[in-house]
Order: structure tokens, then C-alpha cells, then sequence
């Protein structure tokens, strides 16, 4: 038993094949160490459902000239701010050409494969189609996996292994994930000409337009939308806590993505497209309070698994590089001292409290409270007052601008009962504080 230990020992092994597992696995190797990169998928990437856009910064840190050759789709030039009412919408839009882009579109299948291609570069031993079954305990201390065909043994094992980690909930590093700390989200890829898209979202050929949809057939629920655009297909999707299928009139994800696709401001953009692949997969949402332990004693949490996603800001991918690079680098350390403790590894944990990720999350705390707490008002309501205002602003009747204001305001004394404001603005000030200033 020894024997076999031995040869199926590594220093570590990190499991899941995305943008932690892959960030964490070439910090490493990079630093000189053996590592082994397990992936259930049939490549690096096939597994993943994502929007999606990936940013530079975080990106270069890990790979400094990804540019070069990475598969990229778009540079984003512009963002878009949907509140989609049943056949109107307000949009907002920000957009500025910066000389060194702030993000691309990519499409994660090829993206995460290149990814994984570089790893491979550095010296990372890539395993793929391999499920981690369970994790090697001994004396309370993780030293090694158990796949469907062998156990492997390292002084580290890093989880990168997707938001419903089983593997973090086995040693109990993490509690069962409530319905309401998730979100199911439905993505679909639609061909469309690149003339089309361009003419469509008012762009050049390698230029990117991003949708954040809010409203339309998710009104009074947890859960926004998303259009991203690529060289020649369109991303669209939206994402909806699992909370809110359990009501008897809950629509399964499908018909709700169906019915964004038909509102009359999202269809002209994607007509006559042709569907080339539909999925779905878990996103976390439930931010700073929801965040397990990141470390054990042979042990880190990263990414996805570590619910490391700001929702507010669709920031997923920078979070999982950048905690993946901060672990690899804690285990890098672990191995020049030969101490893989969970006081030696707590370094993980401390590092990364001193970066955005955390503070970020921390900073918004409070949202997906408030959000479970006043998705009525918040998410119905207010945003189908919003297009009222602007029917109103724009419309002419020949009424004075003056009584259709007071009108405006006065329907909304009628439509809310005082102590419906007092809540609302109760939780506005509660959210506001918690971002300003505590």
C-alpha cells in the first residue's frame, strides 16, 4: 500500500479545469512544483456555461501576453442597461472605446481549452474525464482524491471544482446550499451574420456591446438577463434563483428565456439567428455571508466553489483567476516549508481578505438580503414605474408638463401605502449604508 502511494503521489492536485483550477495550477508549476490539473469534461471548458466576458487585468496576471493568441471574440466597447417592462423598456447606455480594453467576449468552451493548452506549457499534467469521487482523508487531513479508477495522493489538494462542490461539503468545509444562495442559469448561442451584428449593436467588426437585462419575463423575481455578442453569435441568457421555482405558477428557465427572446426590444436584435447550443448551470448568489471555509489542513477552496462571485457586477471569472493565483501561491509557500497545515495554509484566507474579492463582496453583503426581502418592490414595482415615467415624459397629449408630474406622483401615494415606503426606503438606506459607508 505504500508502494502504490508513492508512485501515485504528486505535490498537488487541483481539481476542476476552469479559471481557478487553471490559474492555481500554472502558479505552481510556474514556481517549479509537480501538479496535476483533474477534469471531469472531455476538455478544459466543456462543462462550463458562462456569458460571458473575460477582464484584462485579472487575465494578464495570469497570463501576461494572452492576447497574442488566446481565442478572443470582441473587445467590449459599450454596456447596456435593459428594465424591460411587458412591451416597453428603458435603456441606459455607457460607451467609450479604451485604448487597452477593460474586457473580451469569449466563448469559454475554446477559451478554457487555450487556457488549459498554456498550463500544459508550463508543465501542469492535465487529466480529463476523470470524476473526483471523494476526498483522501487522514488524521483530519486531506492527502489525496479518489477517482472512478484510482486514488492519487498529494501534500495539497486545491478545490476548483464548480459552485455545488461536493467535495468542500464531505470534509465539512461547507453547509448544503439553500435554493436561495443559487441561481439557475440558461444560456443560449444564436448564429447570426457578423454584418448583422454589427449593424444591430452599432458596432465594428472587432468591437463588443454588452446587455444586462432586467425585468421583462423575470418581473418580481430574483434574477437578471444577458446578451453578449461575439464574432458571429449572440450570447443570451438570464439566471433566476432557485427559490423562485417552487411557486405552482413558476415557469421552468426554458419558457422564461423563450419569452425574453420575444420582447420587442430584444427580438430585432436577434432575428433570423439560427440556435447552435443551449445549457444551463448553478451560478452562486450568495455572496460575503455565504463564503465557506476557504482552507483545512491540506486543503483550499477556490473560485466558483468558494462562492466568489460579485452578482451585482457579473464578475465571476476575475474572482476565480485572481483566489486561484493567491492559493497557488500559498501552496507554493506550504511546499518550501513542508507544512501543509490548516495554520500554514490560512494563508490563503488571509491574503486574499487584502484584496478586492473579498472587500467587494463584503461591500455588498447586504444585497441579496435585501433583494430576497423587497424583489416586489425592487425588481417589479419600481422598475415598471421607471418605463411609466418615461411613456409619461415622452408622450404628448396636450396636458401641462406640470399636472402630468403631480399626477405621476400622486399615483404612487395611491399605489403605496405609507408604511410600503417607509419599507422600501428603510431597505434602500440599510443597502446604501452597507456599501458607503460600514
Amino acid at each position: 500500500m505504500s508502494d502504490i502511494r508513492e508512485q501515485n503521489k504528486t505535490e498537488v492536485i487541483v481539481v476542476g479545469g476552469g479559471p481557478a483550477g487553471i490559474a492555481c495550477a500554472v502558479t505552481i508549476a510556474r514556481a517549479g512544483h509537480e501538479v496535476i490539473l483533474i477534469e471531469r469534461g472531455r476538455f478544459a471548458g466543456s462543462k462550463n456555461v458562462f456569458g460571458g466576458a473575460i477582464y484584462t487585468q485579472p487575465t494578464r496576471e495570469i497570463f501576461p501576453e494572452f492576447e497574442k493568441t488566446a481565442p478572443l471574440e470582441r473587445k467590449n466597447i459599450e454596456h447596456k442597461y435593459a428594465i424591460l417592462g411587458k412591451d416597453d423598456s428603458t435603456i441606459i447606455s455607457y460607451r467609450k472605446k479604451h485604448e487597452d480594453p477593460v474586457s473580451y467576449s469569449v466563448i469559454r468552451g475554446k477559451f478554457d481549452r487555450w487556457m488549459a493548452e498554456e498550463a500544459k506549457k508550463e508543465g501542469v499534467i492535465l487529466v480529463e474525464e476523470t470524476v473526483v469521487r471523494e476526498l483522501i482523508v487522514e488524521n483530519e487531513t486531506v492527502i489525496g482524491v479518489k477517482t472512478e479508477l484510482e486514488n492519487y495522493y498529494a501534500n495539497i489538494v486545491i478545490l476548483a471544482d464548480g459552485v455545488n462542490s461536493l467535495l468542500a461539503k464531505q470534509i465539512g468545509l461547507r453547509e448544503t446550499i439553500e435554493p436561495k444562495d443559487v441561481a439557475i442559469s440558461v444560456k443560449e448561442v444564436l448564429k447570426l451574420d457578423k454584418e448583422k451584428i454589427n449593424d444591430r449593436f452599432n458596432i465594428a467588426d472587432d468591437e463588443g456591446c454588452i446587455y444586462e437585462l432586467f425585468g421583462g419575463p423575470m418581473l418580481g423575481k430574483l434574477g437578471l438577463g444577458f446578451i453578449y455578442t461575439n464574432k458571429d453569435t449572440i450570447t443570451i441568457g438570464l439566471g433566476i434563483t432557485l427559490d423562485e421555482f417552487g411557486e405552482d405558477d413558476s415557469r421552468p428557465p426554458y419558457e422564461l428565456l423563450d419569452n425574453l427572446k420575444s420582447h420587442p426590444s430584444i427580438a430585432p436584435l436577434i432575428k433570423d439567428s439560427e440556435l447552435l447550443e443551449y445549457s444551463a448551470h448553478l451560478i452562486p448568489e450568495g455572496g460575503y455571508k455565504k463564503i465557506p471555509t476557504l482552507c483545512g489542513a491540506g486543503v483550499m477552496i477556490v473560485g466558483d466553489a468558494a462562492m466568489l462571485v460579485n452578482n451585482l457586477h457579473w464578475e465571476g471569472t476575475n474572482l476565480a483567476m485572481i483566489s486561484g493565483k493567491i492559493a497557488g501561491e500559498t501552496a507554493v509557500v506550504a511546499l518550501s516549508k513542508g507544512d501543509f497545515s490548516e495554520n500554514s495554509l490560512i494563508r490563503y484566507q488571509n491574503e486574499l481578505e487584502k484584496t478586492f474579492i473579498i472587500k467587494d463582496l463584503k461591500t455588498y453583503k447586504d444585497l441579496m438580503d435585501v433583494m430576497h426581502a423587497q424583489k416586489t418592490s425592487y425588481l417589479d414595482y419600481y422598475l415598471r414605474k421607471i418605463n411609466s415615467f418615461f411613456e409619461m415624459f415622452t408622450s404628448v397629449n396636450s396636458k401641462p408638463k406640470r399636472e402630468l408630474y403631480w399626477n405621476f406622483i400622486k399615483n404612487y401615494f395611491k399605489e403605496k401605502n405609507p408604511k410600503e415606503i417607509l419599507k422600501d426606503f428603510g431597505y434602500a438606506v440599510k443597502l446604501l449604508w452597507g456599501i458607503l459607508i460600514k
